[in-house]
């Protein structure tokens, strides 16, 4: 998903399907985070879009009102930390045993029987 600023809120507002004042509305209750340029002028990007229709998704076909979207929405944010923290942690552990198994191979001796020192026994037997 592309998260470049592009689209004026004109423009946005029309891509998704939606009035210009009900995005406003969405920023202001921080259900989205466009960019802004130093003359304020609101830029939606394409992940921001996409954000706009899961909301309208959620408001429509599953007649959820904003707090349910906040909801679902931070859900959906937590879901994602706890899947990139799921990933990186397996990555770290298969390290861990790469290592583990690299050790092994350091610490590992081959028995042959052939090769064993005869016992010297010094005592009266």
């Amino acid at each position: 998903m592309d998260g470049r600023p592009r689209y004026m809120i004109s423009v946005a507002a029309e891509l998704v399907g939606m009035h210009p004042q009900t995005l406003r509305m969405y920023e202001q209750k921080g259900l989205v985070r466009p960019q802004r340029t130093a003359g304020n002028t609101r830029l939606y990007s394409e992940a921001d879009l996409e954000r706009l229709r899961l909301i309208q998704r959620l408001t429509t076909e599953l007649g959820l009102n904003l707090a349910g979207v906040e909801a679902v929405l931070g859900l959906e944010e937590q879901l994602q930390r706890m899947q990139a923290r799921m990933e990186r942690l397996e990555s770290e552990m298969r390290d861990a045993i790469q290592q583990v198994h690299k050790q092994y191979r350091r610490e590992l001796v081959l028995y042959d029987p052939t090769r064993l020192p005869t016992p010297r026994w010094t005592s009266t037997s």
